[in-house]
Parts: C-alpha cells; sequence; structure tokens
C-alpha cells in the first residue's frame, strides 16, 4: 500500500483535488464553460483515484484486525475472512496494476469503434455482428462504462456490414484501442446446406473522441451531407422519417454516418462530433509521423492480417497472435470475456514480448 501511495501519488492528488474543489466553488467557474468541462473531469479522476486508495487502505486494516482476532482467540471464522478480505485487495491491485499501463496521452477519454465485415460475405456480416455484441457485452461486465449504438448497417441476408459505437468511461479508449485490428473465426458455416468449415474476418476500428468538436476546424465548404431514411429494425422512430446523417469530409474522405438518435438534428450533431475525432486522429498522424501511434498497422480484412483468430471447428480455441494468450472456452470469450487479452495486449506494450505467465489462459 506504501508503493502504491508512492506510484499513484495520492498526497499530489489530494492536494489537486482540494485545489480544484475550491475552483468550482467560485461563482464565475462557469463562465468559461470549456475549461469548466475539463477541471470537472479532473476532478472526477482524482476523487476516484484518492477515494480507490482510501478503500484499499480501510480494507487493508480490516484484514488487520481480522487476522490479530484469529491469532489471539485462535478464530478460525475471523482468519478465513481476513483471507477474503486479502484476497479482494489483491484482485483489486492487480487491476490497478492494469490501470497503471494506461498512461497514454488520450487513454482515459471516451472511444469511438468502428467494426466492418470483410472477406466472407454473408459469413463475415454474421461475424461482424457477433463481434459487435461480444463488444457491448464486455462494456456491461464494467462497471463506470456504458455503450452508445449510433449507426448500424445490416447485412443482405444476415448479420451487419458495419456498426459505430460509442464507449464512455473512463479508460475507455485505453482499453478497447489493444482491440483494434482483424478478427478471424472458423467454424461450421451455419448458412452452408454442405456443413463445409468457413473462414471469416471483420475488423475493429477504435479512436479517442475528443472533447469538443472545437477543437478540429472543420470548414463547412468541405462537407457534403445527405439526408436519408434510417434503414434496419429499430423502434418506433426508425423508417418513418428522413433523419439519418451522412457526412463526407471531400478533403480527406471520412465519411461519418448516424442514424441512432430520433432527429435529424440530433443525428448531425453526433456525426459532426465523430467526424471531429476522426480528423483529430488524422492531425496527431501527421504530427507523429507514425501510423501506428493510434490506430496500428492497417491491414487488408482478409487471410494473415488477423490480430486473433476465434476457432468454433475441428476444436474450440480463440489465440491472439500478438500476446500468443490462448482461451479454451470461446463460447465465454464472445460473451465479453476479453479481460485476459486486453490485461496481456497492454503488457506486451509496455515490454515489447508477450507475458509468459499470461499465455495459457483457462
Amino acid at each position: 500500500m506504501k508503493i502504491l501511495r508512492s506510484s499513484f501519488d495520492i498526497d499530489a492528488k489530494q492536494a489537486r483535488k482540494v485545489e480544484l474543489q475550491d475552483k468550482t466553488a467560485q461563482p464565475d467557474f462557469w463562465d468559461d464553460q470549456a475549461l469548466a468541462t475539463r477541471s470537472m473531469t479532473e476532478l472526477a479522476r482524482l476523487e476516484d483515484d484518492v477515494t480507490t486508495h482510501a478503500k484499499l487502505s480501510d480494507k487493508l486494516e480490516e484484514a488487520g484486525i481480522l487476522w490479530q482476532l484469529a491469532s489471539e482467540e485462535q478464530d478460525t471464522a475471523s482468519y478465513e475472512e481476513a483471507v477474503a478480505v486479502l484476497r479482494d485487495i489483491d484482485s483489486e491491485l492487480e487491476r490497478l496494476e492494469i490501470r497503471a499501463l494506461l498512461s497514454g496521452e488520450y487513454d482515459q477519454v471516451n472511444a469511438i469503434a468502428s467494426l466492418n465485415a470483410g472477406e466472407g460475405g454473408t459469413e463475415a456480416n454474421d461475424w461482424a455482428q457477433m463481434l459487435f455484441r461480444m463488444y457491448l457485452r464486455w462494456v456491461e461486465r464494467h462497471d463506470g462504462l456504458e455503450a452508445e449504438v449510433l449507426d448500424v448497417q445490416p447485412g443482405e441476408e444476415a448479420g451487419i456490414k458495419s456498426a459505430t459505437f460509442s464507449i464512455k468511461g473512463r479508460f475507455a479508449y485505453g482499453l478497447l484501442s489493444t482491440e483494434r485490428g482483424v478478427h478471424r473465426l472458423v467454424r461450421i458455416s451455419p448458412f452452408d446446406s454442405s456443413s463445409r468449415r468457413h473462414t471469416s474476418f471483420a475488423s475493429l476500428d477504435v479512436i479517442p473522441e475528443v472533447a469538443e468538436a472545437t477543437e478540429v476546424e472543420v470548414d463547412p465548404t468541405d462537407l457534403r451531407v445527405d439526408v436519408y431514411r434510417s434503414g434496419g429494425p429499430g423502434g418506433q422512430s426508425v423508417n418513418t422519417t428522413d433523419s439519418a446523417i451522412r457526412i463526407t469530409h471531400i478533403p480527406t474522405n471520412t465519411v461519418v454516418t448516424v442514424q441512432n438518435e430520433r432527429s435529424q438534428l440530433q443525428n448531425r450533431a453526433v456525426a459532426m462530433k465523430i467526424l471531429a475525432s476522426r480528423l483529430a486522429e488524422l492531425e496527431r498522424r501527421e504530427k507523429e509521423k507514425e501510423l501506428d501511434q493510434l490506430r496500428g498497422e492497417q491491414m487488408a480484412i482478409g487471410f494473415g492480417s488477423q490480430i486473433r483468430s476465434y476457432v468454433l471447428h475441428p476444436y474450440q480455441m480463440v489465440k491472439d497472435r500478438r500476446t500468443e494468450v490462448e482461451v479454451g472456452n470461446p463460447d465465454a470469450v464472445l460473451d465479453g470475456d476479453l479481460d485476459v487479452f486486453i490485461d496481456a495486449e497492454l503488457r506486451r506494450r509496455r515490454t515489447g514480448r508477450p507475458t509468459d505467465d499470461l499465455k495459457q489462459a483457462k
């Protein structure tokens, strides 16, 4: 706990927290709304870190009292309870260790993710939909994260051609960016009357969400805006009005479509925010001169390009090519149990090599 307090710089964060709390109490605090919003975001993060450390300290003190009671009274129940508390602390420390790996400039911000079906036709569309569900389930497993579906383009026969969704919450981008790349599925096709084995591909792209659209200047004359009727299954507001928006940034050929919101005005606002985020990333690429700084190596969505393979036949296995982590329960992975892969990739990024103790996951 002493090491944690030092490495997380809790004392400095506590002091900064008090400083920001004093600022928020000033009558002119919200005069500059952009600055106020950034300050409130920083304050929330500081409170999260300070509160987490305080809770762990309380748990450690509780475990000490139980351990002392167990030693003095030879109380088995107190001993077992102390061990349970220590195990909780150990699990939380592992989570904080992973959090410490998320120190990139954008790791703590919201994320915008895009899924696209690759080679394989209907098979690939179905696989893209399976991945879409997998990531939404992963978000549901994590307190503090929330997903919002922004656009879905259905396939002709089944599945989806593409989907765009946002993940809001601290470390959303840092965590999900580890999943960026091509995902490969091997299975007996449910669409093949001869029950042959098929290989399908889909890709996930993830970018950080810019805090404000004003961070990126977009010339309105560079935009082509198309309005059309929302397609695919949906609620009461879908397929009733021309509310879906497609915005094309002509100089970069960046296209954003949004059809999730109820009104054209709402869809346009969301689309402009996504466009600003994508253009911001393009600017960062130019400044840093590294194509893989935020998006990783861009590859075709096909054979040999995958970061991970999900094999359902002739055996059951999910294997990540980058970290060499293997999981023998694809059903659990496809139900959102992705943390072993995410943690391993974060460690690999730090060390540049796979982590031996995570290669074989049960």
